[in-house]
């Protein structure tokens, strides 16, 4: 996906400089600054949770890396609760 960014002349020249430092390429350094601060703001959010939206979130987490092609009848629901 591509996207246009607009920055002040200071804040891409110290863009540059960073980029030179790391050895990598300004969009590079770009992608990686973004990642991160998306990262630090979910950490951020996530530790602001309570334990029940905590144990919500998991479970949702969970709900969607199951497979919905694979189907259980009620018998066997049952019987795994007894």
């Amino acid at each position: 996906m591509r996207k246009l960014i607009d920055l002040d002349q200071k804040t891409l020249t110290k863009l540059k400089f960073l980029s030179v430092f790391e050895d990598i390429s300004v969009k590079a350094l770009m992608e990686k600054a973004i990642q991160t601060y998306i990262k630090n703001k979910e950490l951020e959010r996530f530790s602001k949770l309570s334990d029940e939206e905590k144990e919500d979130l998991g479970l949702l987490l969970l709900m969607q890396e199951a497979d919905r092609e694979d189907i259980v009848s009620e018998e066997e629901i049952f019987k795994a609760l007894q």
